[in-house]
């Protein structure tokens, strides 16, 4: 009983992008990529952020172009 009780008291992280209706994630907005990196520079896996799948490789691949186009940097210091 104790363990149902539990998980009744967890909350479901919803994905900020769908309640957004959000289709595209533009890898040139650096200050809403950045929520998503840890301060160590790495992508924040989709369990801690809430993200659905979807969205949480759109998130990746925008990181990796960002990255890649010299918007954020690879290691923050």
């Amino acid at each position: 009983m104790a363990k149902q009780d539990l998980q009744d008291k967890k909350k479901k992280k919803c994905c900020s992008f769908c309640a957004d209706k959000v289709d595209h994630i533009d890898y040139k907005d650096a200050a809403k990529l950045k929520r998503y990196l840890t301060e160590a520079g790495k992508i924040i896996p989709r369990r801690v952020t809430g993200n659905c799948a979807e969205h949480q490789r759109m998130v990746a691949k925008a990181i990796k172009r960002a990255r890649e186009a010299a918007i954020i940097s690879y290691v923050f210091d």
